[in-house]
């Protein structure tokens, strides 16, 4: 079974090129919007989060507050992706727990990388 990951962006563009990425080898959902979001997470459970911060209805830091205030997803794996590139945005991002921050235009392979690290943590992984 594949690894589930949600992703939340308001750009239509970047959601279906990160599910271009990522659907080989993960399930990828995208909701546009943080509320919208919320919804489908009261009945779903991903693996990995992956959300913008500059967003309508309410933006990624509100998103990441909310999903750490909820029983079933305090701990999943969250990464902000977003062209805010100023260390006062990440640091934000960090306090509010987020394990990873990617900026916009992203490369791929970090991309890759950085999903493979949250969603196979290097304690469990086979090889090295």
């Amino acid at each position: 079974m594949k690894k589930k990951i949600l992703v939340v962006d308001d750009d239509i563009s970047i959601c279906l090129l990160l599910e271009n990425y990522l659907s080989q080898d993960y399930e990828v959902i995208t909701m546009q919007n943080g509320l919208e979001a919320l919804l489908w997470l009261e009945e779903h459970l991903p693996d990995l989060i992956i959300s913008d911060i500059q967003m309508t209805e309410i933006d990624g830091f509100e998103f990441l507050s909310k999903v750490r205030k909820r029983g079933f997803t305090k701990h999943t794996p969250f990464v902000m992706l977003s062209a805010k590139a100023g260390s006062k945005e990440r640091i934000k991002c960090y306090q509010l727990g987020a394990q990873d921050y990617l900026t916009k235009p992203f490369n791929p392979e970090e991309l890759e990388e950085v999903v493979k690290k949250n969603l196979f943590p290097i304690h469990f992984a086979i090889s090295w």
